[in-house]
C-alpha cells in the first residue's frame, strides 16, 4: 500500500493529523501515558530493552511511546499494563483538568466528553507516590528497621483516622 505524501497538491493523507496537536507536536495525552510508562518502567529497574523484548517491540519503539512520538493504542496499553503490573488506569492517573482538555476530540472541537461521576476514587495502590513508597520500604535491608517503618506507618494512620 502506497501512502500518499502530505504536499499542497495532495493535501494529508487519509488519516488526517493523527491525534497530534493543529502544530503537529505530539498530543500532550499521549506523552503524559508515554511519562507513565516510563516511570512505572524505572520504578520495576526494567530497562527498555526488557520492557521492549516482554512486549515484542525493539527499544527504539518503546522510547517512541515513552516520549509520546507514537501513540498507544488499546490492545499495546492492555499489553503494557500487564507487563508493568499495573491497572490500565494507572497510565492516566495525575491528569490535570488542562491536559484532560488536550484530547483529540476536543481538540478537533467534536464536544464536550462524558465525564467520570464525581465519586470516583483512583486506586491509590496505582499512584506514583505509593510506588514510590512500596520501592523505597522494600531497599530498606534491615528487616527489624522495616518491620519498624511498617509499624510508624499503621501508628500515623490510626491517629490521622481517630
Amino acid at each position: 500500500m502506497v501512502k500518499a505524501p502530505r504536499n499542497a497538491k495532495t493535501g494529508p493523507r487519509k488519516g488526517g493529523n493523527r491525534g497530534r496537536t493543529p502544530s503537529g507536536k505530539p498530543n500532550p495525552i499521549d506523552v503524559h501515558v508515554g511519562a507513565r510508562v516510563r516511570l512505572r518502567r524505572t520504578l520495576l529497574g526494567m530497562s527498555q530493552e526488557k520492557l521492549g523484548e516482554a512486549l515484542g517491540l525493539t527499544f527504539q519503539q518503546v522510547q517512541k511511546y515513552e516520549r509520546g512520538a507514537n501513540r498507544v493504542g488499546a490492545s499495546r496499553l492492555f499489553d503494557l499494563s500487564r507487563v508493568l503490573d499495573v491497572p490500565v488506569s494507572f497510565f492516566f492517573d495525575d491528569m490535570d483538568d488542562q491536559l484532560k482538555e488536550q484530547s483529540p476530540a476536543l481538540i478537533a472541537g467534536i464536544g464536550e466528553l462524558a465525564e467520570l461521576p464525581a465519586h470516583f476514587e483512583h486506586d491509590p495502590m496505582a499512584k506514583r507516590e505509593t510506588l514510590e513508597l512500596v520501592r523505597a520500604y522494600y531497599r530498606i535491608t534491615d528487616p527489624q528497621v522495616r518491620k519498624r517503618v511498617y509499624e510508624l506507618a499503621k501508628a500515623l494512620a490510626e491517629v490521622a483516622g481517630a
